[in-house]
Order: C-alpha cells, then structure tokens, then sequence
C-alpha cells in the first residue's frame, strides 16, 4: 500500500537512465591497432570504416540524458564500468552479458549486496504459481539391462497449460478470500485498492503490480526471483512473527503471481493517511513537539530495518503513514518496491528512489550506501514538515536556494544540519540521532 486514501499522489520517481560517462581511455585503446613487431607477428586486419561506424552508433544509442533532466519514475544509471565492494571490476563473462536485461545486470553488480530471503517457512513461495522446469533427468537401467532413454522433451503446449491452471487457482483463491473496493492510489510500481478479509472485514490494501513495473528482484534461498518488496516483507515477517497490526512496516497478509502481474495484500491502518496529507490538513503548520513524536518513531523503524539489512531507499511524506485513531500519531512505513538488501560495506551504483532527494554523494562520486543515505532522507522528510511551501531538491539546497527556516529553536535547526549535511562522513548515525537534544 504506497498512498493515502481518497487521493491519487503522483509518484515522483525518476525514469530509468543510461549513464553518458564512458571512458574515454578505454574507447581509445579498443581502437588502437595493437603494436606489430615484423619478426614474431603479422599486422592485425583493421576493421572496416562500416564496422567502426557501427560499432560508434550502437554505443551512443546506449547514452541516455543526464539525471537533470525532466523525467520522472524509475532509476538513475551509470554508464562506467561498475566496481564491486572489493574493489574488483565485472569479470569478462560479465562483461559479454551487457545487451541481458538491465536489472539481470544490476543484481550481478549488486551480489555483495543483497542475501537471500531467511525465512521460517520451507516454501518461501508459497502462494506463488509453478513453472516446470525443463530439465529432465535420464532414466535408470532396467533389470532386464535396458539403457537410459532419450530425454524427454516437455511439450510447450502443456506446460503453458499448466501455467495457466495454476494462475486460475490462484485468481480464484483471491478472490474467494477478499472482497476488493475502491482505488486509494496510483504510482510509478503500480495501482492500490482498498478491500477487506471475507473471513473477518479485516481492512487491507490490495497493491496490483505489472510485471513490467517490478524494478527490483530477488534471489531467494532456493534459487527461485522473486519481487524485492515480496522478498523483503517475507523476512520482515519472518524476523517478527505476529507483527501485524504492531511493526512499523506494514505487514504482508498474502500475495499472488498471477502471470503478468503480482497481488500484494497488506494491512491497512484504520484511520490513516500518509503523512502529506497529514501536513496538508493542518496546512502546513505543525509544531516542533508533534514532529518529534513523528521524527522519533521513523528514527526507531528506519533502526529496526538496518539491524536486519533492509534499506527502504525511498522515505518521504508519501511512503509514511499517519494513524489518526489516537490522540498521539503513530507512523507506519509503506512501499517498499525500491527497497534491497544490503552488508554494512555495501555501495551501490544505481540510485532508486526520488530524484528531487538523491544524496549529495551520488552527484559526485556516483556512489551511495545505505545508513548515511537513511539519514538525509529523514532531513528531507523533517525539512518538508517546517518548509510546506516548496518541496525539497537537492541541488536548490546545495546552491542555498533553499534554507532552513530561522523561527525553528536552535536544536531543531541543529538536527536538520547535521542530517543534511553534504558529506556522508560526517553525518551521524541514526543511533546518534535519536540521542540528540532536540529529541529530548
């Protein structure tokens, strides 16, 4: 469930980019005609005027305009040659897989990053439909002596069957458990709807997600991809059973592969709404002791999911949710489609997440890790709780064209510094926040 009810929130992710930085020693040494000693070697041929055109033309249809461009929804890429955490670059098989997938590509780079789901369950898939493989194994020697046959060959016909009976089951599953109702919102990953449990009316969010906009994926223990949010909310559970209701994050009830789209179904906090309408409620003004209450509890959820290697990669107002049911506000985190896994050394080359809130880092060393990421992103989201009349940009803050309001006390302006301060080094860590005066 990504947006609050009763409205549609536009998603401001960006659009997914190809890089325009290659190197320019490395194009000149692939053209470079090796050097010819006339005892030991003949001449290499040089390739021909066309080839080398080709090869230019199939190179720049690869660049793509920079991240300061227009575009929203997706992911901000690199052109460079990617460096693994120990400093190594791809291998040369890696190398031979650049026209595979972009996100095949990205979750090779991305190893060192990611783990596989560790869940209490033996099927982590469960709910999920089964394709056969077409691996056949060979038949054993009979008593009588008989050699192993000729694999068998399964017939697309049948297995595309199967495929398609196993979707059925699983629609009608669902729609035998919940009752679906009326569109709460739309964004970049997909639509949500609200809905109900047969079984009980619990409330829920039923999250549709194509299969074309599943950004992120995951390996799991048994080798089988998986969604990164499924992946990430199956170990949530995993890590807190009986969370429902209780976790910062919302909980996970049921989800469905359905082919060329997923089914998520999630709790649904009865009031709620996302933490910009919230804002927009009160039009703008929020006092500095109710944004503590707030900033305390996203401080305590963004800890709880570093413990366990998760890093959301996309907080802002839109993707947290406000309890309106008690006097006090209780934050819920949501959307977790950009969301990964990582180790504590862990960098990462590709930005997801909202253009307007890339760290400074990545502007210039193309480079971001998760705890000190977390750590502007929660500046960004205080900052748009004093600032309501414009939304937060990196560079304008950068450029000092946007700065943080004077009438706050003295301890808030301090935290807001320090979480956006521009090198990653010196900003603290989420646990030293959490100690500081202003949250006192």
């Amino acid at each position: 469930m990504d947006k609050a009810p009763g409205r549609k929130i536009k998603n401001r992710r960006c659009q997914a980019l190809r890089g325009d930085k290659e190197s320019s020693s490395s194009s000149t040494q692939q053209n470079a005609s090796p050097a010819m000693d006339s005892r030991t070697q003949r001449p290499k041929r040089k390739a021909s005027p066309e080839k080398e055109t080709q090869r230019k033309r199939r190179r720049a249809s690869e660049m793509a305009e920079p991240c300061g461009s227009n575009k929203e929804d997706g992911i901000v890429r690199r052109g460079k040659r990617k460096v693994m955490d120990d400093g190594e670059g791809p291998s040369k098989q890696q190398q031979k897989k650049k026209k595979m997938p972009v996100f095949y590509l990205l979750k090779n780079n991305e190893d060192s990053a990611s783990t596989s789901v560790d869940t209490e369950s033996s099927d982590p898939l469960e709910g999920c439909s089964t394709f056969v493989s077409k691996k056949s194994v060979k038949r054993k020697a009979t008593a009588e002596g008989e050699g192993p046959k000729k694999k068998r060959r399964l017939d697309p016909k049948e297995t595309k069957k199967e495929v398609e009976e196993s979707v059925d089951a699983q629609r009608a599953q669902f729609k035998a458990k919940y009752k679906q109702q009326k569109q709460l919102g739309e964004g970049g990953c997909g639509s949500v709807f609200a809905g109900y449990r047969k079984a009980d009316h619990l409330p829920v969010a039923i999250k549709h997600i194509p299969k074309n906009k599943v950004f992120c994926k995951e390996t799991d223990q048994n080798g089988n991809e998986l969604s990164v949010e499924v992946a990430v909310m199956l170990k949530l559970s995993a890590e807190t059973p009986g969370s429902v209701g209780t976790s910062a994050p919302v909980s996970l009830l049921d989800w469905y592969d359905l082919g060329q789209k997923l089914i998520l179904v999630l709790e649904r906090p009865v009031p709620c709404e996302d933490l910009f309408t919230y804002l927009e409620v009160k039009r703008g003004t929020i006092q500095e002791e109710e944004a503590k209450i707030i900033v305390k509890q996203l401080l305590q959820a963004a800890t709880e999911l570093e413990n366990q290697r998760i890093f959301h990669r996309d907080i802002k107002l839109e993707n947290i949710l406000i309890e309106t049911g008690s006097d006090v506000p209780r934050v819920r985190l949501i959307d977790f489609g950009l969301s990964c896994f990582f180790k504590k050394r862990s960098v990462f080359q590709d930005f997801y997440g909202t253009c307007d809130h890339i760290p400074p880092e990545y502007y210039s060393h193309f480079t971001y890790s998760a705890s000190p990421t977390t750590v502007w992103q929660v500046g960004v989201v205080l900052f748009e709780m004093f600032h309501r009349r414009e939304r937060f940009e990196t560079r304008k803050f950068l450029t000092k064209k946007l700065k943080i309001n004077k009438q706050l006390s003295e301890n808030c302006q301090d935290f807001l510094k320090m979480c956006l301060t521009k090198l990653p080094a010196r900003r603290p860590t989420l646990e030293q926040l959490q100690l500081h005066p202003w949250l006192r």
